[in-house]
């Protein structure tokens, strides 16, 4: 089994970066050779990365009710999936430079549910799919009150948002993903969390 190590700049050697594409996301590629667990050097190996920021995401609960707030959207990465482009998420948005990840959630749960966010309990910093991407997200479960959402349909026009805002049971959303109707990382992570911490959650937010 392989030694676990923190890597630091000494560990890579980057031989040379190219910037393949410039658009809504960046592409570029590396050629690159890094140290390998034996303590020598790989040789160098070319890969592609896409550059696309970082972002935030949260699932909207009310302890009260024990509802899930879910918002459902068309996905361009899902048009050859299964389950169809059309994807049961949580709230998320892109973290701009030097915006704090807290302040996204909040932002976007306004914009794409109409719900304003009481409390932030933090969960993971994850990476996407670090084999081609470098996006972080920053997952959050968040406080809702289910008697100030009307649902209904959200988003920004200006950039192509059509968002379909759902409320429901925490127990049936829990039924959509066991049964594979919720594809989405983040949704999948943060109901799973919740399933895992649910009685701690209610806890704390029933005594606040």
């Amino acid at each position: 089994v392989g030694k676990n190590r923190s890597m630091n700049n000494s560990d890579v050697e980057i031989l040379e970066k190219k910037l393949c594409y410039q658009g809504f996301f960046t592409m570029e590629r590396y050629l690159l050779r890094h140290r390998l667990f034996n303590g020598s050097w790989s040789k160098p190996i070319v890969r592609e990365l896409m550059e696309r920021g970082h972002a935030a995401a949260v699932l909207p609960y009310d302890p009260v009710s024990d509802q899930v707030v879910m918002i459902e959207q068309f996905r361009i990465g899902a048009i050859s999936a299964p389950t169809g482009p059309w994807l049961l998420e949580i709230v998320a948005g892109i973290i701009e430079l030097n915006e704090p990840a807290e302040q996204v959630v909040k932002r976007e749960a306004v914009e794409e549910a109409g719900c304003a966010i009481h409390d932030l309990i933090p969960l993971f910093d994850y990476l996407v799919s670090p084999g081609g991407t470098s996006e972080c997200i920053a997952l959050y479960c968040g406080r809702v009150d289910i008697r100030h959402i009307v649902g209904g349909f959200y988003g920004i026009e200006a950039e192509g948002e059509d968002i379909k805002v759902h409320v429901m049971p925490f127990a049936e959303a829990l039924s959509l993903l066991n049964t594979g109707k919720i594809a989405a990382a983040s949704a999948i992570i943060a109901l799973q969390w919740l399933a895992l911490n649910r009685d701690y959650v209610r806890s704390c937010w029933l005594t606040t």
